[in-house]
């Protein structure tokens, strides 16, 4: 039964950015990193029309999409929206298994949430549903009977569909496809197997195990073979365990001096035994890796007795293996890393015997033997990231340089918002969280181009019921105010001269008359309509005593909304401004 559902995020990290920033919905998005060697990690669907892929280098994608969107990665904001993706998964069935974080198999039957097609079609309809109403993106559900075939079918749903592969028909949908659609099957494979021939699935099947065993050895072969004909044993498992925690750091400009190569690769250990505590592992081999000029790259090794997370132990094993390595010509890439990993340390007793050796970070002992500056360093803006100004609240930087940054003041739920640019060290711009893309909007005061909430506001001199607050006081712009009814007549007015303000408007309607059409309080001719807020009638001038007893204490005629007595006479403030 096809109840291995896959789901793959559309444009993950490009379609976060495109939601939290109303300026670039619908236009080409790249995130990535933007330094000199920079590769390209998320493409939006219309930079991709450009040629823009994942794993290109910056440079190419820039050339292809000259005016694209740029934007450097905001991995907290993803994290945080992956994991309200995947607690939906969980709601579904306890075996998830999460491939990274916008992409995940889970295993409805075992959660008792799909037992066919339909029901497996209807969870999936439903889980793109519940996903665009929590976190307003979309993503892909593939549904067949294996995991294979449920990557391939979500390929095929892309972007924002469901597919299912329905039981009989997976070898016929397999064959035409090309070799590179198997997992396991990557650039070398496809092109050992092309160079044989073969260049279809079915071609695939159609050659046999024991040539693909020829082929590609007898472990690549038989399963393989075993694709290419639909056979996917594999279960969905909730926990993968982890076979290696590594960390490394690519350089826009090589690094020549071995003293500085020294000092980032105790600083990559440093990092390395972090993540590596994070997890709550150990480890016992540790791994350099460094990427030359010429971009050769190299590998080294060492087992120690037995698993540790002392950082001082993998940064002298890391130091070590350094020294065997050339450096000459110039580094690129570093990294550190641990594997033979465990749940539990033994620790070093040499290390422990040695107990003058410093065992703080890297970055501390730094601070210590570094002299301390003369003057601070010049802030740093990402483009991408968000910022909040006193002046003009939250927005997201768009870009920096020669002492300036540029940043457009918007939010989620706005519209497209403008741009305004700074000094780098202007005190009233800092850097701000991110904002929810979906954040539960006030059910009160008027909705979206609906009427307002008409609720009385009464002045001063009791003018009666306002036009309704329009949409800006909390949830959009709402619609024309209420008009007054027409009151019973107004009591004589006591004598003239004073000069009442007339009720405080509330903020009128963002589209609409505030009620400017009802009748004035006290008697006189109608006067002009007033748009947009303006108060309410009764107090501006026509509607509550134009052409009333400016003092003479004489009755007014029928008035604007209400039916309380009228003041004193005469007001000549407009009400509400």
């Amino acid at each position: 039964m096809p109840t291995i559902l896959h789901l793959d995020m559309d444009a993950f990290f490009a379609s976060v950015e495109q939601a939290s920033k109303p300026s670039l919905r619908g236009k080409a998005v790249i995130v990535g990193g933007l330094g000199p060697r920079g590769v390209v990690a998320t493409a939006s669907y219309e930079a991709r029309v450009f040629g823009v892929h994942s794993a290109m280098p910056m440079a190419q994608a820039r050339r292809l999409a000259p005016n694209a969107a740029y934007l450097v990665p905001r991995f907290g904001l993803y994290r945080s929206i992956s994991e309200q993706v995947m607690e939906l998964l969980g709601s579904l069935s306890p075996l998830v298994e999460p491939l990274s974080l916008d992409e995940a198999f889970v295993d409805l039957e075992a959660g008792g949430t799909a037992w066919d097609e339909e029901s497996a079609r209807l969870a999936g309809r439903q889980l793109r549903a519940d996903i665009r109403a929590v976190t307003g993106l979309t993503g892909s559900v593939g549904l067949a009977a294996s995991k294979m075939l449920a990557k391939i079918a979500s390929e095929q749903a892309k972007p924002d569909g469901l597919v299912l592969i329905e039981p009989g028909t997976e070898r016929a949908l397999l064959g035409p496809m090309p070799v590179r659609t198997l997992p396991g099957v990557g650039p070398a494979t496809g092109d050992h197997l092309r160079r044989a021939g073969i260049t279809t699935v079915g071609e695939l099947a159609e050659a046999g195990e024991d040539e693909l065993v020829r082929l590609l050895g007898k472990a690549h072969g038989h399963s393989l073979y075993a694709m290419a004909l639909a056979r996917d044993e594999r279960p969905v498992v909730a926990e993968r365990e982890a076979k290696s925690v590594s960390v490394e750091d690519t350089y826009d400009v090589d690094i020549h001096d071995r003293t500085r190569v020294g000092l980032e690769v105790q600083r990559l250990a440093d990092r390395c035994v972090r993540r590596l505590r994070g997890a709550g592992l150990s480890g016992r081999t540790i791994v350099l890796k460094v990427r030359r000029y010429d971009f050769s790259t190299l590998t080294r090794s060492e087992t120690l007795r037995g698993p540790t997370d002392d950082p001082a132990v993998v940064r002298e094993a890391a130091a070590r293996l350094l020294e065997s390595v050339d450096t000459t010509g110039g580094v690129r890439l570093l990294g550190v890393g641990v594997t033979g990993l465990a749940d539990y340390t033994q620790e070093d007793l040499f290390a422990q015997a040695a107990g003058e050796r410093e065992d703080g970070p890297l970055e501390a002992r730094a601070e210590e033997r570094a002299p301390a500056e003369t003057e601070p360093a010049e802030r740093h803006w990402s483009a991408g990231h968000d910022v909040v100004h006193a002046e003009y609240g939250h927005g997201w930087v768009q870009g920096s340089g020669l002492g300036r940054v540029t940043v457009r003041f918007e939010t989620p739920d706005s519209e497209p918002g403008r741009v305004r640019t700074f000094r780098t060290d202007d005190p009233a711009l800092e850097p701000a969280e991110p904002l929810p893309l979906v954040r539960r909007r006030p059910g009160e005061r008027g909705g979206s181009g609906g009427p307002s909430d008409s609720r009385d506001h009464r002045g001063p001199a009791d003018l009666g019921d306002f036009g309704g607050l329009g949409g800006r006081d909390g949830s959009g712009g709402g619609g024309p105010g209420r008009s007054g009814s027409r009151g019973s007549p107004g009591v004589p007015g006591e004598p003239g001269g004073l000069k009442k303000v007339g009720g405080a408007g509330g903020p009128g309607g963002a589209d609409g008359p505030g009620g400017a059409d009802g009748p004035g309080m006290s008697g006189g001719s109608v006067g002009p309509v007033r748009l947009g807020g303006l108060g309410g009638p009764g107090g501006a001038r026509g509607l509550g005593g134009f052409d009333g007893p400016g003092g003479s204490g004489s009755a007014g005629v029928p008035g604007g909304p209400g039916s309380s007595p009228v003041g004193p006479g005469g007001l000549e403030d407009p009400g509400g401004r």
